[in-house]
């Protein structure tokens, strides 16, 4: 009798899925650092510096890139499946995580309570990367497929502006509300939702020419996409 294993699907939407979520998992857990930089200065009562973010953003915005690939090239249904795959993915580490850190530890193990303060905090930062992932994802695919189904192939960088734009907006402000709402406070916080949101569609737009090159890769990689006859 002979061995038989399944085929492997030819298109790459596998490989672009898993990039996705572990950039979402490491992003959730660099999130816990808050980082600052530079001094204290207020303009008219609101304080303009320092710049208050989190570990998360130097991974996050990349998400974005990915999602914004996944709506252009495999359409709402598409993006909707990885989305939810990175979903139970990020919970189940929460859970993980949650367990864990419940788990007696062993009596020569000193770093409980390291563990405890670094990511014991994960699963609220993991609920509202969730809640503003699912969010901004869903919102992001949705306005990225509608804007195709007007542009067609055309415009490609008014689609990823305009998803990313929106679906960010909602993002930033659902993560950093849940996150954080009382821990930081007033100005400090609107600082830190105002920073986040710039800095993401900055990146974004930094990374149009290779959002570009990313989903022309996929595209041409992709049996089944058809491009229209010009």
């Amino acid at each position: 009798m002979s061995t038989n294993f399944a085929s492997r699907p030819r298109g790459v939407y596998d490989i672009v899925v898993a990039l996705f979520c572990a950039l979402l998992l490491i992003s959730n857990v660099s999130a816990v650092k808050l980082i600052q930089f530079g001094p204290d200065v207020e303009v008219f009562g609101f304080p303009i510096l320092p710049i208050i973010t989190d570990g998360g953003a130097f991974l996050f915005p990349l998400t974005y890139i990915l999602g914004d690939v996944l709506a252009e090239v495999y359409g709402m249904k598409g993006a909707k499946r990885a989305i939810f795959i990175g979903f139970a993915v990020s919970v189940l580490a929460s859970i993980t995580f949650l367990i864990v850190g419940a788990a007696p530890p062993a009596a020569d193990w000193g770093n409980q309570a390291a563990f405890e303060a670094i990511l014991g905090f994960v699963p609220r930062i993991v609920a509202a990367s969730v809640l503003g992932y699912l969010a901004g994802q869903l919102l992001n695919a949705w306005v990225l497929v509608k804007l195709k189904q007007r542009t067609k192939e055309g415009s490609l960088w008014a689609r990823l502006l305009g998803s990313t734009v929106v679906g960010e907006a909602a993002d930033t402000i659902i993560f950093c509300v849940v996150a954080f709402a009382g821990i930081i406070t007033g100005g400090t916080l609107l600082n830190y939702i105002l920073v986040g949101y710039i800095y993401k569609v900055l990146i974004e737009i930094i990374f149009l020419p290779v959002t570009y090159q990313v989903i022309t890769f996929v595209k041409r990689r992709e049996p089944s996409y058809e491009t229209p006859a010009r």
